[in-house]
């Protein structure tokens, strides 16, 4: 349940605007516009519904991921951690956790009914650079969940760089597992265990 509401967070940002029209809008304006259209065209796509993952990866990598700081995401999970990966580990730890959450979040797509999505009002000021865009998903039968965008403005629009849901955190709950895999291998060890589980997560798909 938890990844597919962070999986519907990140597609609400999919088909955003040119660059130029994004500056325009603050961060909860820009995500509130996109929810609908996106919600309306997973819910029409019944390729996505039945589980195809490429067509669904596909659609991550094109809409989805130029509105991450997957940088960023990273250096957050890795904690103290970072600072001692060489700049081609750095790199290496970027691409195979872009990848995983590509790949994680791609599958819970397809698990997408009939939740809707409310957003709170904004608490920032106009000047402000880093912001939380508040959100809870609702669906019948259930307690509504609370989803919770970190964003920071960059020099060209908003991006996201941790998610929280129900109060847990993306970047949190991966920096416990990214401390443990270092403690046992090194950086070099948690490369190769990021490796291994995309490579399980691609073979699944075939």
């Amino acid at each position: 349940m938890r990844q597919l509401l962070a999986s519907l967070l990140m597609a609400v940002l999919a088909p955003l605007a040119p660059a130029a029209a994004q500056q325009a809008q603050p961060p909860d304006t820009l995500v509130k516009t996109v929810t609908q259209e996106v919600l309306d065209v997973i819910k029409q796509d019944k390729d996505i519904q039945s589980g195809n993952t490429k067509k669904t990866i596909a659609l991550v990598e094109q809409k989805v991921l130029p509105h991450f700081n997957f940088m960023r995401m990273t250096a957050l999970a890795m904690g103290i951690n970072w600072r001692k990966a060489t700049p081609e580990q750095q790199k290496l730890l970027v691409d195979e956790f872009r990848m995983l959450l590509v790949r994680t979040y791609s599958t819970a797509l397809s698990a997408y009914r009939n939740q809707t999505i409310e957003f709170k009002p904004l608490r920032a000021q106009p000047s402000d650079t880093d912001v939380m865009v508040r959100s809870e998903v609702r669906q019948s039968g259930t307690e509504p969940v609370s989803i919770d965008y970190s964003m920071e403005k960059t020099a060209s629009d908003w991006k996201v760089y941790d998610v929280a849901v129900g109060g847990v955190s993306l970047v949190t709950t991966y920096r416990d597992t990214f401390a443990n895999e270092v403690r046992t291998g090194g950086i070099d060890g948690l490369i190769k265990s990021l490796t291994d589980k995309n490579r399980q997560l691609e073979a699944r798909s075939r």
